[in-house]
């Protein structure tokens, strides 16, 4: 039984969510996003209150219930508050800075990275004195802003013993005791 699948998504004002055929167009305020489910799947709207219910019992079946419920209200949350995601580069020299959407990245390396993050995106950087600088990704697609900052992260992996690299901002770095600890 799908404990996820089971619960309704409850739609905003101002947020309006068409069903044709085997695809859901959820339009708001902050933009428009389409996700495609199995047409095996209906999906009823009553009230602001969309319900999505499994034809069968079938373990396919099952497994995507939940799923098609979450991506659904993930883009309803989107085109109605919008996702905000913060990296923050931690490490001596690490700098960034952007033009439009062009992200240029100093993360220790002998040559600076220049990263293009796509349209649907908004990108900002921030250099404070005595402090890490910091980058934010908003937008309304959570798969594509979460793919994005994992890509940023996976440029300069936060290592162990120093806690330097790229990572979301208050995320905590497990550090371990360097090689002096052991004598």
């Amino acid at each position: 039984m799908s404990r996820i699948g089971l619960n309704p998504v409850s739609i905003p004002e101002g947020v309006s969510v068409n069903v044709n055929g085997s695809v859901v167009n959820v339009k708001g305020p902050k933009g428009e996003l389409n996700q495609k489910f199995d047409s095996e799947f209906k999906i009823k709207i009553e009230d602001n209150v969309l319900s999505v219910s499994r034809p069968s019992e079938q373990k396919r079946h099952k497994s995507l219930h939940g799923l098609y419920r979450s991506l659904i209200n993930n883009a309803v949350l989107g085109v109605s508050e919008g996702y905000e995601h913060k990296l923050e580069l931690v490490g001596v020299g690490y700098k960034a800075s952007n033009q439009g959407n062009l992200l240029n990245l100093s993360l220790g390396y002998s040559h600076n990275i220049y990263f293009q993050i796509p349209e649907e995106l908004k990108v900002a950087t921030e250099t404070q004195k005595g402090k890490s600088p910091v980058i934010t990704l908003n937008g309304i697609d959570k798969q594509l802003i979460g793919q994005v900052s994992a890509k940023i992260k996976s440029l300069r992996p936060v290592e162990p013993y120093k806690g330097k690299g790229v990572k979301f901002v208050g995320e905590y770095v497990r550090r371990k005791v360097g090689k002096t600890a052991a004598a």
